[in-house]
């Protein structure tokens, strides 16, 4: 590790303000830097990842392959040792097969599981075969199990893995990772696709303090995904004023609220206000499209249709707000608004989805 940073001319001086960068990332204090460099320099005895796809369309994978800093060949070739990856890795066939075999044999290494796990029929996915001499495909749900056995954590990455996602409503009746193996080891990263950035937090967090970082009741790390979008949504102040977006060719309504389109930020928890996507380039809502709630467990058929306002909320009046503050938005039209702000804070309030 340390020779890698004298290559690349990276003093100890910014080696160790990185790691306090990471503290604060993290949520921790800066004392934890000195912690966290050794994690980091131990890294460089390569902690072994298996990576597994089921149902899935590569998505996450393809995010993790868009990390600009640190790169997918930093990651890959200078901190872990990807011991499998049935898209990344050169092998395959026999050869990938036997490196999965191999790899599983030693324990303490890190599962991270991509795509839903088919519960109708296990033929649905399937990936390499039984073994040399037996050419049947092998199941990934057995793959799975096996794994799961020796791994010392094991990582759901996007929505997929972590509860079904997108497949759950589909004929192969796909389902996450926890409802095949159990909550036990599982860290849930949800997202469609996932935030590469949670990954690698997360990853560093193990590292540093061999265990998962603390988690909300739906398993997810909550340095990510604490807070609801909509308490930090750059659109909440038009909310708060009754603007929604009810035409999206009218200029006028252009950073509206996004509510009557479907959006899901107010029962969504996730840090995309801050964090965005591709280095905080872009995120669904910047972009002007209304969340689609992919971080929580509804998702995707709880919360279909996509485009179309929840119609969950059933509350009297317009939730108190004086009718000068209505704009120009009808008052009904208003009231729906301003009913799922405040089921939103009467169910969630201000506490975090982990509080008990």
């Amino acid at each position: 590790m340390l020779s890698n940073l004298a290559k690349n001319k990276v003093s100890r001086r910014d080696f160790m303000k990185a790691c306090a960068a990471m503290a604060v990332y993290l949520g921790l204090s800066e004392s934890f830097a000195p912690k966290i460099a050794d994690a980091v320099e131990n890294a460089s005895k390569k902690a072994p990842v298996i990576w597994l796809e089921a149902q899935d369309c590569a998505g996450c994978s393809e995010a993790f392959l868009n990390l600009t800093e640190p790169t997918p060949a930093q990651i890959i070739l200078d901190t872990i040792s990807l011991k499998y990856h049935e898209t990344l890795m050169f092998g395959s066939g026999y050869v990938a097969d036997k490196a999965l075999d191999e790899a599983m044999k030693t324990p303490g290494y890190v599962l991270v599981v991509e795509g839903s796990i088919p519960t109708a029929d296990p033929l649905f996915c399937t990936a390499g075969t039984m073994s040399d001499t037996n050419p049947a495909r092998r199941p990934v749900v057995e793959t799975l199990k096996e794994a799961y056995k020796n791994a010392a954590v094991v990582i759901a990455l996007g929505s997929c893995a972590s509860w079904g996602g997108v497949v759950q409503a589909t004929p192969s009746k796909g389902r996450g990772v926890s409802d095949i193996v159990g909550k036990e080891k599982v860290i849930n990263l949800p997202m469609c696709p996932c935030n590469p950035d949670h990954l690698a937090g997360t990853l560093v967090y193990y590292l540093t303090f061999k265990k998962a970082p603390p988690l909300d009741i739906h398993q997810r790390p909550l340095m990510f995904f604490g807070t609801l979008i909509h308490d930090n949504c750059p659109r909440r102040g038009h909310f708060e004023r009754g603007e929604f977006v009810t035409n999206y060719g009218d200029p006028s309504q252009a950073e509206y609220c996004l509510y009557l389109k479907g959006c899901k930020g107010p029962f969504t928890f996730s840090d995309c206000p801050s964090r965005g996507f591709n280095d905080n380039v872009n995120w669904c809502i910047k972009a002007g499209a209304p969340c689609a709630g992919c971080s929580q467990p509804e998702f995707y058929a709880g919360f279909s249709p996509l485009y179309e306002k929840s119609n969950d909320v059933n509350l009297p009046g317009i939730g108190g707000v004086p009718s000068e503050t209505v704009g120009t938005v009808a008052a009904a039209v208003t009231a729906l608004g301003v009913a799922a702000h405040l089921v939103g804070r009467s169910v969630f309030g201000k506490k975090k989805e982990g509080d008990k």
